[in-house]
C-alpha cells in the first residue's frame, strides 16, 4: 500500500536548493555554540589553569638596558683630520654599528670580564641534565664493545670550548635596537638575575666604546707605518722625475726655451708675410712673362703692343718719335719724291726712330724676362727660409713638450710626496687623541619587575584561543553531528510529516515510561501523546487506520514506549488491541508486570495456545497481546498465514490495533509486518539516530509498498529546542497548565 501523503518510492530526501546551500544560519551556529557552552567553558578553565599552573614553573626573566649614542663621526679633539672615519649613510652605518655591539669580539670581552665562564648560565659543566640521559648507556655499550675505561671515555672541556660556549649562550641573551630615527642605540640582556643582566649590559656598552678605541688606535699605527715607507718610495720617485728633467736639459743645451720659441715664431710670422709679397710680385711678373712670350713669334711690332711693354715710359717716348717722323714722312711724300733729299731725310729719320723703338722694345721685353726670374728667384729662397724656420720651431715645440712632460712628472710627484708628508704630520699628532663616535648615555640599573613571560597576556591568550578552539570544536560537532536535531532535519531529510514529538523525562521516569499516558502523571508528556494521536487519526480521512505498526531504525529510541501510551490515548475514545511483535526482544510483558511464561503471539501462531489465552485485558478499552514464549523462527511465525488471519479476526473486534514492531535496522520482521497493516509510524530518537540510518529505514519500508503515515520524534529535549527556537514550547505550555488547571 502507498502513502496518501507521498508518490511511490519516493523515499529518499529532497535536495537543498542553492540558496539554501549559500545561506549560513547564523541562529543555528549560534545556538550550536549556547548549547556546547558549558563545555566550552570547562574547556577554557582546563586550559586557563594548565597554563596559569605552566607559568608558575617557569623561571622570571629580566631585562635590564644600556642606552648608547652612536654618532656617525667621531668628534675631532683637533682640527686635523681623522685617520680612521666612519662617515656614509646614516641607516647603513648604524647597522653596522649594530653588528659591531652583537659581535662576538665583544661578546667575548664581556665573559672575560665579568668571569661568566663560572657562571651556571654560561659554564657548559654546570648546565642541568636531560630528564633521560641516554649518556651512561652509551659509555658502557663502548665498554662493553671496546674495552675502554669509563675515564678515558668521559670528555673533558679546554677552555677553548668553554669560553665559546659561553659566549654563544651571552650573544642569545644580547639584543640591540635603535630607538626611532634618532641616534639611540638601546643595548638589552636578558637574564634570571637581574643584578648580572644589569653588569652585562653595561659591560657590552663598555666593551663597544673601548673596541672602537682600540680599533682607531690600531688603524692609525697601521697607517703611520704604511705612510712612512710610502713616504720614502715617493722621495726616491720625486728625486728620480728632477734628475730625469736636468739630464734633458743639459743634453739638449735648453736655457730659456720659452724666449727661444717666441723669436723662432716671430720670425715665422715676419718671412711669411715677405713670402705673400714676393709670391705676389712672382705672379704679376710671370703674367707679363706669359704675354710677352706669346708674341715673340709674331715680331717686335707684336711684342710692342702688350700692355706690360705698351705702358714703358720709353717706349711711349720712342713711339712718339716714330710717329712724328712717320708724320712727316706721310707729310713730304705727298710733295717731293723718295730721291729728294729732303725726303731721304725724313725717311732716314723714320728709320732711326723705328730701329731705336725696336732696341727699346726689346730691351723692354728682356727686363721683363729678369724680372720674373728675379721674382721667381725671391719667392723660392722666402718659402726655403719659411721651411727651415718652421721645422726649427716645430723641434723647439717637440722639446718644449719633452720639458713639460717631465716637469710636470716633478710636480705630480712632489705634491703627492708633500701630501703624504702633512698626512703623516696629522697623523702622527692625532695619533695619541684619538676618540670614539660612542658614548653612553643612560647605564642600566636592575630591573624591578621581570620582563618575561607576560602572565597576564599569556593568560589572556590562552582563554582566547581555549575559547576559540572551544567553538571551533562546538560548530565542527554541530557539522558532524549527523543525526535528527528537530523537526525540519526530519522534514527535510526524509520528506516525511512529523507528526508529533516525545519530551525527553527525567531519569525518575524512565521505570515506567509505558504508563505515563495512564498515570497522567507528566503533562507535557501526556499532551505529546494526544497530539501524536491527532496526528495519526488525521493522517488519511479517507480511511481507517485500523492496523498501525510502531518501529525505528535501531533498538532503544523509544518506539515500544510509544506504541503503549498511543495505545492508552486510542483506548480513550475507541477499543484498541496492542501487540508486540518483537519476538526476540519483547518488552511489553516486563513493562505490564505479566507472569514470566504468560502466552502471547508466539504461543497463537504456533497453534500451542488459544486466542482467550493470549489476550490480557490491561484496561477497559484496551488489551494486549504480549510476545509470548520466543521462538526460533520469529520471521517464518509471522510470515505464516496464522498471523495475517489473526489480524483479519482481530479487525472484527478492534477500531485499533497497535503492533509494535522490532527495529529496521536490526531485523527484516518489520518489512514484512508492514504489508499487513494499513498505516507505519516511524520513531526517530533526537540527536541520535543517524540521518543515513533512518533513510535506510524508510526505503526499505517503502520500497516493500508500507503506507508510512508519519514520524514521531521522540525524547526531545524541549526547553533547549525552545532556546534554539526550533519550538515555541506553547503546545506544551498550555498542555502543562490546562492539565494542572
Amino acid at each position: 500500500m502507498n502513502s496518501p501523503l507521498r508518490p511511490e518510492k519516493q523515499w529518499y530526501p529532497l535536495a537543498p536548493s542553492d540558496d539554501d546551500a549559500d545561506f549560513i544560519d547564523l541562529k543555528k551556529k549560534w545556538h550550536a555554540i549556547w548549547s556546547a557552552k558549558w563545555s566550552i567553558f570547562a574547556l577554557v578553565a582546563l586550559v586557563t589553569l594548565l597554563a596559569a599552573l605552566a607559568l608558575s614553573q617557569v623561571q622570571p626573566v629580566y631585562r635590564a638596558s644600556t642606552t648608547v649614542m652612536i654618532e656617525a663621526k667621531g668628534n675631532q679633539l683637533v682640527a686635523f683630520q681623522q685617520v680612521y672615519d666612519s662617515t656614509g649613510l646614516l641607516g647603513e652605518y648604524m647597522q653596522t654599528q649594530l653588528g659591531l655591539i652583537t659581535s662576538r669580539d665583544v661578546a667575548e670581552r664581556v665573559v672575560e670580564k665579568l668571569n661568566l665562564t663560572q657562571h651556571p648560565t654560561f659554564d657548559p659543566r654546570q648546565q642541568p641534565q636531560p630528564l633521560i640521559n641516554i649518556k651512561p648507556l652509551i659509555n658502557r655499550a663502548k665498554i662493553a664493545v671496546f674495552g675502554e675505561d669509563p675515564d678515558s671515555i668521559e670528555q673533558i672541556l679546554t677552555e677553548e670550548e668553554i669560553l665559546d660556549f659561553a659566549t654563544s649562550r651571552f650573544m642569545e641573551r644580547t639584543s640591540v635596537s635603535v630607538e626611532g630615527k634618532s641616534q639611540l642605540v638601546r643595548i638589552a640582556f636578558d637574564m634570571t638575575d637581574r643584578f648580572t643582566a644589569a653588569l652585562a649590559a653595561n659591560a657590552i656598552a663598555d666593551s663597544y666604546i673601548e673596541s672602537q678605541l682600540e680599533a682607531q688606535m690600531d688603524m692609525s699605527v697601521k697607517a703611520t707605518t704604511w705612510m712612512n715607507s710610502r713616504l720614502d718610495e715617493l722621495r726616491g720617485s720625486l728625486k728620480e722625475a728632477e734628475n730625469r728633467l736636468q739630464a734633458y736639459r743639459e743634453q739638449e743645451g735648453l736655457v730659456d726655451i720659452d724666449g727661444v720659441a717666441t723669436i723662432s715664431t716671430n720670425e715665422l710670422g715676419m718671412i711669411g708675410d715677405r713670402m705673400i709679397d714676393a709670391r705676389s710680385q712672382r705672379a704679376e711678373a710671370e703674367s707679363q712673362y706669359r704675354q710677352v712670350q706669346s708674341m715673340s713669334s709674331q715680331g717686335w711690332e707684336r711684342m710692342a703692343s702688350v700692355p706690360a711693354v705698351l705702358g714703358h715710359p720709353l717706349i711711349q717716348q720712342f713711339k712718339a718719335e716714330q710717329a712724328r717722323a712717320q708724320a712727316k714722312v706721310d707729310e713730304l711724300s705727298g710733295r717731293y719724291g723718295e730721291r729728294f733729299p729732303a725726303m731721304q731725310s725724313a725717311r732716314s729719320d723714320l728709320n732711326a726712330a723705328t730701329a731705336s723703338l725696336r732696341s727699346q722694345v726689346e730691351q723692354v721685353v728682356a727686363g721683363i724676362e729678369r724680372n720674373y726670374q728675379l721674382a721667381l728667384a725671391n719667392e723660392n729662397s722666402l718659402r726655403a727660409s719659411f721651411n727651415q724656420n718652421k721645422e726649427q720651431i716645430q723641434d723647439i715645440s717637440g722639446k718644449e713638450f719633452k720639458v713639460r712632460e717631465l716637469t710636470r712628472d716633478v710636480e705630480s710627484n712632489r705634491a703627492l710626496y708633500e701630501t703624504f708628508m702633512t698626512r703623516l704630520q696629522e697623523t702622527t699628532a692625532t695619533q695619541d687623541l684619538a676618540s670614539t663616535n660612542a658614548r653612553i648615555v643612560d647605564r642600566a640599573i636592575p630591573p624591578a619587575e621581570p620582563a618575561a613571560p607576560n602572565k597576564k597576556l599569556l593568560l589572556i591568550i590562552a582563554v582566547v584561543l581555549s575559547l576559540i578552539a572551544g567553538v571551533v570544536i562546538a560548530l565542527i560537532s554541530e557539522v558532524l553531528n549527523n543525526t535528527f536535531k528537530g523537526t525540519e532535519d526530519v522534514e527535510g531529510q526524509l520528506n516525511l510529516p512529523v507528526l508529533g514529538i516525545m519530551p525527553l523525562m527525567a531519569k525518575k521516569h524512565q521505570k515506567h515510561m509505558h504508563h505515563l499516558f495512564e498515570r497522567n502523571e507528566e503533562h507535557q508528556f501526556c499532551e505529546a501523546v494526544r497530539t501524536i494521536r491527532t496526528g495519526v487519526m488525521l493522517a488519511d480521512m479517507t480511511r481507517s487506520q485500523k492496523v498501525m505498526v510502531i518501529t525505528s531504525s535501531v533498538p532503544g529510541e523509544g518506539k515500544s514506549a510509544l506504541a503503549s501510551n498511543l495505545a492508552f490515548s486510542l483506548s480513550q475514545l475507541k477499543t484498541v488491541l496492542l501487540i508486540d511483535a518483537d519476538l526476540r526482544r519483547p518488552t511489553l510483558a516486563r513493562n505490564f508486570d505479566f507472569p514470566v511464561g504468560t502466552p502471547g503471539l508466539a504461543n497463537l501462531i504456533s497453534g500451542t495456545a488459544k486466542a482467550q489465552d493470549c489476550i490480557q485485558k490491561v484496561s477497559e478499552n484496551l488489551d494486549m497481546m504480549t510476545a509470548g514464549a520466543v521462538p526460533p523462527n520469529p520471521l517464518e511465525l509471522l510470515a505464516s498465514p496464522r498471523f495475517a488471519e489473526l489480524l483479519e479476526k482481530a479487525k472484527e473486534h478492534y477500531d485499533h490495533i497497535i503492533i509494535d514492531s522490532p527495529p529496521t535496522q536490526a531485523v527484516s520482521d518489520p518489512i514484512l509486518t508492514s504489508t499487513l497493516a494499513t498505516s507505519v509510524v516511524y520513531v526517530i530518537k533526537s540527536e541520535s539516530t543517524s540521518i543515513p540510518m533512518a533513510q535506510r529505514g524508510v526505503g526499505q519500508l517503502l520500497q516493500s509498498g508500507a503506507s508510512i503515515v508519519g514520524v514521531v520524534l521522540n525524547q526531545v529535549d524541549v526547553k533547549k529546542a525552545a532556546k534554539k527556537g526550533d519550538y515555541s514550547g506553547y503546545v506544551d505550555h498550555y498542555g502543562y497548565s490546562a492539565g494542572k488547571a
